[in-house]
């Protein structure tokens, strides 16, 4: 990087409208920290550190956290792709409920316009609607939670925005990665990387589930009734052993 342009924390506040508490924040807390160190001490930010703050920013203004943020980057995610995820996301969701919308249209015509009542074919056809319009995790989830349940577990989820689309998708699926690895290569339960990506993913499981012990307890036992369906994996017994590991660590982890 010998020659590139470098930039100070001042002229770099100023030129990306983040102010320079903002900048020292992040620099703290390891989000983006200035990767270069004049003859003189002076930190500055590099043109690669530029490319992170731009990361950043792109980020955090879909509403995800500052610790969401980082494990993305951390992972080498691209933030394009977890845009380009998003979207997908949902417009696969607009795709199923405009398949609902249309079903239910047929179906409030025919109950208008005929007395003696719709089609059976037409009824079958919404009730079908109806019930495909979700994942196939949410129909295992529904085996062991109820529909109070099933309706907190969405509040909960939906207060969180955006944010909550990186947390589901993107961080939680990295660390059970992260648990994976460390599982093949023969780390045992209660080493402390371990313990600590457990420790993150009970710390995200309790922000979906409000800290209901009863829904996670339900959450869990839709993970090992159906592993593929819940990780959208179709490889179950990898995701099996996976829980298996992952419940192992969480009991290493009790205090004693």
């Amino acid at each position: 990087m010998t020659g590139s342009r470098t930039w100070k924390v001042g002229p770099l506040a100023e030129a990306s409208g983040v102010t320079v508490r903002t900048l020292h924040h992040w620099d703290e807390i390891g989000l983006l920290s200035p990767s270069r160190r004049t003859v003189s001490g002076h930190r500055e930010y590099t043109e690669t550190d530029l490319v992170r703050l731009y990361q950043v920013l792109a980020l955090r203004s879909l509403g995800s956290s500052l610790q969401t943020i980082a494990t993305c980057l951390d992972a080498g995610v691209d933030p394009a792709r977890v845009v380009r995820d998003h979207l997908q996301g949902i417009e696969a969701s607009l795709a199923a409920l405009d398949a609902v919308r249309q079903r239910l249209v047929r179906l409030e015509d025919e109950l208008t316009a005929e007395e003696s009542g719709p089609a059976s074919a037409t009824l079958l056809d919404a009730l079908q609607a109806i019930g495909s319009a979700g994942p196939d995790g949410e129909q295992v989830l529904r085996r062991h939670l109820d529909p109070e349940q099933i309706h907190q577990l969405g509040t909960h989820a939906a207060a969180f925005g955006p944010t909550g689309h990186y947390l589901l998708e993107i961080e939680w699926p990295e660390l059970y990665r992260r648990a994976e690895r460390l599982r093949r290569s023969g780390v045992p339960p209660a080493d402390e990387r371990v313990q600590r990506l457990v420790r993150r993913m009970d710390e995200l499981s309790a922000l979906f589930t409000g800290g209901d012990a009863a829904i996670s307890t339900g959450v869990r036992e839709a993970w090992r009734d159906d592993p593929a369906a819940v990780s959208g994996n179709p490889s179950s017994d990898q995701w099996r052993e996976l829980a298996e590991f992952v419940d192992q660590a969480r009991e290493r982890g009790k205090p004693s």
